[in-house]
């Protein structure tokens, strides 16, 4: 189901939206560092967290709001700090950040969801979010998605960004999204921080039903590093602006709506993948003919992730030797007679059995993609199946370069 097009606009191309972003002095480096995604009316929200022990404040402040009442009319995010593993003190901040927007927008605290990034063990710098927040709401406007999405950046190379557009009836009905990551990238949730907005009317046991599915079908099968981060968060609203009848149950129009949410998603964590730092490609690895879905996300993502089918991505060698092994280890049972790998085009391996195929055109077909466009030529594609069954998935990361050591070992100093 694809009957929807590519916008422009991000969180901001839903009705009745509106965001902005700003330096407020959070980051050292004078980047743009505190963010705010603004709804009209109080919207239907869902969200999605990381499942790590070590948790950061803004997750457990969203997690205790959505579970006394799953709506909100902003999300702030503050950049720089990751506000985790910072005890009673770093709850206290993100209360007092809370507020102090409550107050800027007057609207109740417990309207406002959070987020942080950064340095794991540093509290946010409440002095310049201090100051900073009366610019950030007075600079929200409805075409302020791409600031948002600056702000939320850390080592990100590049803002991610998208908005989808599709028709119920005689009304347009949208969906967009912006995120960040790009290093500790593999999620048991959804990715580092997302952020999805939608003008739909949907209730809100629904939503969080299509809101954890379209997670698990896109942060959840993407990887950089092998690292879950302490501050996971895919926050997503609706606020029923379209004027479009209200989805209560599945049926067509929740199944066209739950389609397009899964897009912009996959959309959002491909950008983050193909962002992982250091990269040189995206990797895109589909894995078909498991038992069921989850068996093939399992498998799709353990080579995904394999650090040797990296880093052979990476030097250009067609090692596919790697990626059976992978497969092998991912905790599904199969045939090993079965197994079939595929490179781009170059068979691999059939029926368990090695074929000849020519190395140095697979290398080059992995150094074409390393040069390719953004987000369309520069995928390289592993085509798995483990035999007949009907279970398919896909998952994405990136290659494994030098300059992932060098970025990651001089992180803080």
């Amino acid at each position: 189901m694809s009957d929807w097009k590519v916008i422009d606009g991000g969180v901001t191309a839903p009705k009745g939206y509106r965001a902005s972003g700003i330096t407020a002095g959070l980051k050292p480096s004078g980047l743009p560092d505190l963010s705010l995604i603004l709804s009209e009316v109080e919207a239907i929200a869902a969200g999605v967290f990381t499942t790590s022990t070590v948790r950061a404040a803004c997750v457990d402040y969203c997690r205790g709001r959505l579970q006394a009442k799953p709506s909100a009319k902003a999300i702030l995010c503050n950049a720089g700090q990751a506000n985790a593993a910072t005890g009673e003190q770093g709850l206290a901040d993100a209360l007092e950040s809370a507020k102090l927007l409550g107050e800027a927008l007057n609207i109740s605290p417990e309207s406002i969801l959070l987020a942080s990034t950064g340095v794991i063990g540093q509290r946010i710098k409440m002095e310049p979010l201090r100051a900073g927040i009366p610019q950030l709401v007075a600079e929200a406007s409805e075409t302020g998605s791409d600031a948002a999405a600056k702000a939320i950046c850390t080592t990100d190379l590049v803002p991610k960004t998208i908005a989808l557009e599709t028709v119920f009836g005689d009304r347009p009905v949208r969906i967009g999204g912006i995120c960040k990551g790009s290093g500790m990238i593999h999620p048991n949730m959804a990715t580092m921080l997302a952020f999805v907005t939608c003008d739909a009317a949907v209730s809100s046991h629904l939503w969080q039903e299509m809101v954890s599915r379209a997670a698990d079908r896109s942060f959840n099968q993407i990887t950089v590093d092998g690292d879950t981060s302490t501050n996971d968060s895919l926050i997503a609203l609706a606020n029923g602006q379209s004027r479009t009848p209200a989805i209560t149950e599945m049926g067509p129009e929740a199944e066209k709506l739950e389609a397009m949410l899964t897009e912009v998603c996959v959309h959002l964590a491909k950008a983050i993948a193909r962002d992982g730092e250091g990269a040189t490609c995206l990797v895109e690895v589909q894995v078909s003919g498991a038992a069921d879905e989850v068996s093939a996300s399992k498998i799709a993502k353990t080579i995904v992730g394999s650090s040797l089918v990296k880093a052979a991505i990476f030097g250009r060698d067609p090692n596919w030797g790697r990626i059976a092994a992978a497969a092998g280890r991912a905790g599904v049972p199969f045939q090993q007679e079965n197994l079939r790998i595929q490179l781009g085009d170059f068979l691999m391996m059939e029926n368990g059995q090695p074929k000849e195929f020519d190395k140095s055109a697979a290398s080059n077909y992995m150094k074409a993609a390393a040069g390719g466009e953004y987000l369309k030529g520069d995928t390289v594609l592993i085509q798995v199946s483990v035999g007949n069954g009907g279970g398919f998935a896909k998952a994405w990361g990136c290659d494994l370069s030098y300059d992932y050591v060098k970025i990651n070992a001089e992180y803080t100093t």
